[in-house]
């Protein structure tokens, strides 16, 4: 299993118990409380101080920060869209910031995002 298939596994899991924050307002009052497990940014955002902002806060409370290619992709995954009848994706909305606050059960996805950031460290 990937790191790409691993996090929409575990951003999935985690919509799904009410575990996410999407957007820079949500993600920076969940980074500042510290009751964050993860953070992932879009590569494609075009603001550089939104990418400081989220980068310095994840670095000051050692939170494990993951950087994904598109900001439509991180949108999809973390539920902003809306399910047509054949299972695909429409009205995709970008997003340039996820948090995690709540896994909500611990699977193998998880493990392989875990063993990910030890190997990083």
């Amino acid at each position: 299993m990937d790191i790409n298939t691993a996090l929409q596994e575990v951003l999935k899991t985690a919509l799904i118990h009410d575990g996410l924050a999407r957007g820079l307002h949500e993600c920076a009052k969940a980074l500042d409380k510290r009751s964050v497990h993860m953070c992932i940014l879009a590569n494609d955002c075009d603001e550089p101080s939104y990418t400081k902002l989220v980068e310095a806060l994840c670095a000051e409370h050692g939170i494990n920060l993951l950087k994904v290619e598109s900001g439509k992709k991180l949108g999809e995954w973390s539920g902003l869209c809306k399910i047509d009848k054949e299972g695909k994706a429409r009205k995709v909305v970008g997003c340039s910031c996820v948090v995690i606050k709540d896994y909500g059960k611990e699977t193998q996805a998880l493990d392989v995002l875990n063993e990910y950031f030890k190997s990083k460290r």
